[in-house]
């Protein structure tokens, strides 16, 4: 087994940067945060090794806040297309969710380090959280494949929700060219009608990928924090701990969410 066993319900998470996280008690993250080595720009988090991989994928996304949907999705395509690193990327500015206020990117970040921990092959990159400007997937995937080198195929890991709209995306043709697209199936949306959406050229050019059983989005995690009501099972503790220390997605009075 490549994963570690995630840690028991009251034990400490001690992340790969040696700081640790109390799931009780006071918690040792303040802001502004502190970043690491392992979690920061592309060119940073290199290695002499990882700068040999040959097949990567990259699952970028808003993560307000991360859950079990993503884990299950980036596992299952690791170990269907035998990938050796699955790189999460939260976005900075995303230009695509205007509907609501963006939780602060530095507490997505987080949540998304704290979710990944346990899984060796998950890393977590700050490239669009350094990058000024909106986060263009576009830029993204540049910067990528100059950063790992000509040898590495990357894949490009979003939901079927995402992929209907990709003709809104800047350069959507040229995204396409960048990357090998696996479109992550989503109750209530349906991917037999995605070259009729975007056309038979780009359709072609993006693999579906079944996963069933995980019908879990951010909107309804936040929604339930709202409502008072518990997370527990679809999303992992470190990250409903880190919500309820932070009193993200709150009432709209301000009152601390009402989490279990």
């Amino acid at each position: 087994m490549r994963t570690q066993r995630p840690p028991r319900d009251r034990e400490p998470l001690t992340l790969r940067d040696g700081r640790r996280w109390s799931r009780s008690g006071e918690r040792s993250y303040q802001r502004p945060l502190e970043t690491c080595a392992k979690y920061v720009r592309i060119p940073l988090m290199l290695s002499s090794n990882t700068t040999q991989l040959t097949r990567v994928a990259i699952m970028g996304g808003t993560f307000d806040p991360i859950h079990y949907g993503h884990l299950a999705a980036a596992e299952e395509v690791a170990e269907h297309y035998d990938l050796e690193q699955v790189i999460f990327i939260p976005s900075a500015q995303p230009p695509h969710k205007k509907d609501y206020p963006v939780t602060p990117a530095e507490d997505r970040y987080l949540m998304t380090v704290l979710a990944t921990n346990s899984n060796a092959r998950f890393t977590v990159s700050r490239l669009e959280l350094d990058r000024p400007g909106p986060s263009y997937t576009i830029d993204t995937l540049r910067e990528l494949h100059r950063a790992l080198g000509p040898q590495c195929e990357l894949f490009f890991i979003t939901g079927a929700d995402a992929v209907l709209e990709i003709v809104t995306w800047r350069e959507a043709e040229a995204v396409l060219n960048e990357a090998r697209f696996l479109a992550v199936h989503r109750p209530g949306y349906d991917l037999s009608k995605l070259a009729a959406m975007i056309g038979e050229d780009k359709a072609a050019r993006i693999e579906p990928f079944g996963l069933r059983g995980l019908d879990i989005s951010s909107t309804d995690l936040r929604a339930r924090v709202g409502a008072g009501r518990s997370l527990r099972y679809l999303t992992p503790d470190a990250v409903i701990d880190y919500i309820r220390g932070h009193g993200l997605y709150g009432h709209p009075d301000g009152q601390k969410p009402g989490l279990r």
